[in-house]
């Protein structure tokens, strides 16, 4: 049978600033990407993220990015990777602490925003993401872009490398994403991204914008939280790999 995980970015309020809906993600997706309080994230929404993901027998990955709470962690910060690196040890213990004081524990590392991006390209930051994770614990998983800098980097280190596939995003001919700041990058019609969850987990492919089919070898699937209507792709997404036959399941288990 056909397996895939289902994730969502989750954990991203900020004190009295609201972002998306945590709890009903957490009834519908199998993998939870918390964020660690840099891009996102205080630390009573961490516990308050963890505990209901424990609760529902949801993994919990940590979502670690650049120390950029302005502007959402979608900018890049110039950093050494020593400096790089010690911040995602800090980001790590943060939210391991609350996912053990929750019951649980944190099962794999993905980069957020600007250092997702970043880590796809740069062997020297990814390097530096990987060091932090491993050092921390090297049973830890790294999800990342197929192809990337970032597993490649991983696998070299004995960690176990997860590529992932995006249903909700648009894809350039390359493989890559397409930009935010361009019109479309983010798909919000249930229909389509329901669509691209399947091809992605039963074809290991995306058609790009400009027609032509990209393979993408993706182990986990994302349905963002923070794009309007995200509960309802998230279950448009569920209901569609379901009734193709595809198991859901986090790639952790």
């Amino acid at each position: 049978m056909v397996a895939i995980d289902l994730y969502s970015d989750l954990g991203e309020s900020y004190g009295v600033w609201r972002l998306g809906d945590d709890e009903a993600m957490l009834a519908v997706v199998t993998s939870a990407n918390v964020a660690c309080g840099f891009h996102a994230g205080d630390p009573s929404t961490l516990r308050a993220v963890c505990r209901a993901a424990a609760a529902a027998g949801v993994a919990i990955g940590a979502q670690v990015a650049y120390p950029d709470l302005l502007g959402f962690g979608r900018r890049m910060i110039d950093m050494e990777p020593g400096e790089l690196q010690d911040a995602v040890l800090y980001q790590l213990g943060a939210l391991d602490a609350f996912a053990q004081v929750a019951g649980a524990e944190v099962g794999y590392v993905k980069p957020h925003g600007a250092l997702y991006h970043v880590t796809a390209a740069d062997a020297e930051a990814a390097a530096a993401v990987v060091a932090a994770t491993a050092e921390y614990d090297p049973s830890l998983a790294v999800l990342g872009a197929p192809g990337s800098e970032l597993l490649r980097e991983a696998d070299a280190a004995g960690l176990e490398p997860v590529p992932e596939g995006f249903a909700d995003r648009a894809y350039l001919p390359d493989g890559g994403l397409v930009s935010r700041r361009q019109r479309d990058a983010v798909l919000a019609d249930p229909a389509r991204v329901a669509e691209q969850a399947v091809r992605l987990a039963t074809a290991h492919e995306v058609v790009a914008i400009d027609g032509s089919v990209v393979p993408v070898d993706a182990q986990s699937l994302c349905v963002h939280g923070d794009t309007p209507g995200a509960v309802d792709l998230a279950h448009a997404v569920r209901a569609a790999l379901e009734s193709a036959g595809v198991e859901i399941r986090p790639f952790t288990a």
